[in-house]
C-alpha cells in the first residue's frame, strides 16, 4: 500500500477548496432564495454530499468559498469539523467568478484540490495527483460530454495525461482539480472565469494535464440534472453502514487510550474493513470517550489521536468515512462536560446524527459493540446487533452473508 502512503504524505499539505459562490440562474425558480449547495435534497443540503464524498481523505483543511446568500452557508459550516478536517468559509464580497474568488486564500494555502459544491464527482485522488507532471500548474478530472453545450472545455481529448482541445473531443471537464501553489500568478482580484481565463490558456501551452474517470458525474446546475438527484441519492450515494464501537472492536481495549502506541487492533480488523470497503459499506466509528469528561486526556489530544487513526487506516487503503464520539459523563470532573447526554451511549443521538449527515440504507446496515450500552444504542435505533467475535474478518463475513 506504498500508493496510500505516498497520497497521505501529499494530502497533509494539501487543502481542499469548495466553490459555492454562484446564483444557480439557470435554476433560480428551484432554489426558494437558497444558495445553489445549499438546496436540499432527501433532507440533505447538496453540499453536504458534496463534502461527503471526499471527507474520507485526511486533507489539511477544507475552505468553503462562498457568495450569494453566503449567511446559509456560514451557519452550518464555518468553523465547524467534519471527519476530522477543520472547515473555514470565506466570503467574496463582489462577484469574482470561479477563479477570481480564489485570490483570498492566495497567502492561506500551496497546493490544493478544487471541486464545484453544485457536482458530485467521485474521483481517484491518486490517478488525479500521479497524471501531474513537474512542468505542469495542475491536473484536471475529466468525463464524459454529457451535456453536450457548446463551451470549448466540453468538447477535450486526452492522450498520455496532456489534454488537446477539439470539436469532436468526447470528454469534458468534470469540475474536479488538483492545482500547484503556482496557479495563483494567473488568479487576480478581479472577476475572472477559472475555465475560461486560464485553463484553455494552459491546455493550449501543455501546461495543466488531464486523467479520464469513467465515474458517475453529476450537475445539479441545470433543470435537467436537478430533476434527477433524489434518483443519485437512491441509487448511488445510499449504502449500508457498519456502525462500530471503537475500544473492544477496532482496538483491543485497555482502559483510556489515547496514543498510537497503545493502539493494537483485533485479529482480522483490517481485512474485515477491507471487505466491508469493497462491498460498498459506510465505515462509521460511534464511541463514548468518558476520559475527556474526567481529565485523563484532552478532547484535542484525542482528535490528534482520532485523526492518527484515521491516517493508518488511510496508509493501509481503508477509508473511515466520519466518527462520532461523545465526551459528556455526569460523573466528569469537567463542568463543561459534566450532563447526562443522550449522545452518550445507551443514547443514540451519535447514530441519529450519521443518519441526518449521511444517505443510509438502514435496512443492510448493522452495530458491532463489546458493551451493554452498545446493545441498547443499536435496540434504539433498530440496526442488527452483535457483540464482537473473536475474528472480526469472519464475522463481518458472516453478517454480509445473511
Amino acid at each position: 500500500m506504498k500508493q496510500y502512503e505516498t497520497l497521505l504524505n501529499k494530502l497533509k499539505k494539501t487543502d481542499l477548496v469548495i466553490l459555492a459562490g454562484g446564483k444557480g440562474t439557470r435554476i433560480s425558480k428551484r432554489l426558494n432564495n437558497l444558495p445553489k449547495p445549499m438546496v436540499k435534497f432527501r433532507n440533505r443540503d447538496f453540499l453536504q454530499y458534496v463534502i461527503n464524498s471526499f471527507s474520507k481523505y485526511p486533507f489539511k483543511k477544507i475552505y468553503i468559498l462562498t457568495g450569494y446568500r453566503s449567511n446559509f452557508i456560514y451557519k452550518k459550516y464555518h468553523n465547524k469539523e467534519i471527519n476530522f478536517i477543520k472547515i473555514e468559509c470565506l466570503k467574496e464580497d463582489k462577484l469574482l467568478g470561479t477563479a477570481g474568488s480564489l485570490y483570498k486564500l492566495k497567502k492561506k494555502i500551496n497546493n490544493f484540490i478544487l471541486i464545484n459544491g453544485d457536482s458530485i464527482f467521485e474521483v481517484d485522488l491518486i490517478r488525479l495527483f500521479n497524471s501531474c507532471k513537474d512542468n505542469s500548474y495542475g491536473s484536471i478530472a475529466l468525463t464524459k460530454n454529457i451535456n453536450q453545450e457548446s463551451k470549448k472545455l466540453n468538447h477535450l481529448s486526452i492522450k498520455q495525461n496532456k489534454i488537446f482541445l477539439s470539436k469532436k473531443g468526447s470528454l469534458m471537464n468534470g469540475g474536479v482539480y488538483f492545482f500547484k501553489k503556482k496557479i495563483f500568478k494567473f488568479i487576480k482580484n478581479k472577476f475572472m472565469s477559472l475555465e475560461n481565463d486560464i485553463l484553455i490558456n494552459l491546455i493550449e501551452k501543455k501546461k495543466i494535464n488531464g486523467v479520464y474517470y469513467n465515474n458517475i458525474f453529476h450537475d445539479i446546475g441545470t433543470n435537467k440534472f436537478f430533476n434527477k438527484t433524489n434518483a443519485l441519492i437512491d441509487n448511488h450515494l445510499s449504502r449500508p453502514a457498519a456502525f462500530l464501537d471503537r475500544d473492544g472492536v477496532i482496538n483491543h481495549h485497555k482502559n483510556y487510550i489515547f496514543k498510537m502506541k497503545y493502539f493494537f487492533l483485533r485479529t482480522g480488523v483490517i481485512k474485515g474493513l477491507k471487505l466491508l470497503q469493497k462491498e460498498d459499506f459506510y465505515i462509521f466509528i460511534v464511541t463514548n470517550q468518558a476520559g475527556i469528561a474526567k481529565k485523563k486526556f484532552s478532547e484535542t489530544a484525542f482528535k490528534k489521536f482520532s485523526l492518527r487513526i484515521k491516517e493508518f487506516f488511510f496508509k493501509k487503503g481503508i477509508f473511515l468515512n466520519d466518527v462520532e464520539y461523545c465526551p459528556f459523563h455526569k460523573q466528569a470532573l469537567i463542568k463543561k462536560y459534566k450532563k447526562d447526554s443522550q449522545f452518550r451511549k445507551p443514547g443514540n443521538l451519535m447514530i441519529k446524527s450519521l443518519f441526518k449527515k449521511w444517505p443510509i440504507n438502514k435496512k443492510k446496515s448493522f452495530f458491532i459493540g463489546d458493551q451493554i450500552t452498545d446493545f441498547k444504542c443499536a435496540k434504539k435505533s433498530n440496526l442488527y446487533f452483535e457483540y464482537p467475535q473473536d475474528n472480526f474478518f469472519y464475522q463481518i463475513n458472516k453478517i454480509k452473508k445473511n
